[in-house]
């Protein structure tokens, strides 16, 4: 039995030096693959712990990345365009259904209402999805539909992270099928936990990198359009003085506001009854007693 696992244990440690040498041969090619290019450095739609970890784990090369094929090159883009329109409902339709004629979607959309005096006007944002090649005309469009205050637009070059990823994920794939041959031949218990333990770190590693594979991806083959919509604020208007006001509506008014004012007194009166009853009852009427007691005796000690 020993002498058994004493097999088993060189047997998973001679495995695991091929299978780093395989990794370090494989990490190459995919380098060269790429044309040798550097790992970029673009920030991901989501982040996360393995996100650091392809961070830390990516290697530069050190030499240029012009060799690859421009046409071939994987772009993320994106644009914001600010628009003020005269009515923000026609205007979202009317682009919801721009952008979903090619082949596009709503991704996010807020809006808010607000005042000036009686007057309300909305803003809002609304967040579009449209494929990469329709990027411009789409964005050409958008700008079409009202007065542009703003208009930008952003790329982020992942060609070389994409490639990267892939080279990674393949060398993965292949220490996880080793491991997976070491699994079903090892025989002791130990060597069963120690391959079964390397085996789940490898599927969970491969599991981060084919997620950050997939938004990348998804980033590169549907473009974010931001859109801000606003209507035009309604102009305020010159603020009235007390003394604009006619002679009859200020009389009106003040004999409202004499009516308005005699409806709370009574109010506040009829409020406060029942606390006067309460609470200032008692002490009148003893002091109306008091009172009449000492009249009483005052009339009762006069000489008759």
């Amino acid at each position: 039995m020993s002498e058994h696992r004493s097999g088993t244990l060189a047997l998973v440690a001679l495995a695991a030096l091929v299978v780093l040498a395989g990794c370090s041969g494989a990490a190459g090619g995919g380098a060269q693959a790429s044309g040798d290019a550097a790992t970029a450095s673009v920030a991901p739609e989501t982040g996360g712990s393995g996100d650091a970890e392809y961070e830390a784990d990516t290697e530069d090369t050190g030499q240029s990345s012009d060799t690859l094929d421009v046409q071939n090159r994987q772009v993320i883009r994106t644009g914001t365009v600010a628009l003020t329109v005269e009515n923000f409902s026609e205007t979202k339709r009317e682009l919801t259904g721009v952008v979903e004629s090619r082949d596009g979607y709503v991704s996010d959309s807020t809006q808010e209402r607000r005042g000036v005096n009686d007057d309300t006007y909305i803003v809002g944002t609304v967040t579009y999805r449209v494929p990469a090649e329709r990027f411009e005309e789409t964005m050409e469009r958008i700008e079409a539909a009202g007065t542009v205050e703003r208009s930008s637009t952003q790329s982020r070059d992942v060609t070389d992270q994409l490639v990267d990823i892939e080279a990674r994920l393949g060398n993965l794939r292949v220490e996880r099928e080793r491991l997976r041959t070491l699994y079903e031949q090892a025989n002791d218990t130990q060597d069963v936990l120690a391959v079964q333990r390397e085996l789940s770190e490898t599927q969970e590693r491969i599991e981060r990198l084919e997620a950050r594979q997939q938004s990348l991806q998804r980033q590169v083959a549907y473009s974010t359009i931001t859109v801000e919509i606003r209507e035009e604020r309604p102009d305020p208007g010159p603020v009235e003085q007390w003394y604009d006001v006619p002679l009859v509506q200020a009389f009106l008014e003040s004999v409202s506001g004499v009516g308005t004012t005699l409806r709370a007194i009574a109010v506040v009166a009829a409020y406060a009854a029942p606390y006067a009853i309460a609470f200032a009852g008692p002490p009148v009427l003893l002091v109306f007693g008091y009172l009449a007691y000492r009249r009483g005796l005052l009339a009762w000690s006069r000489p008759g």
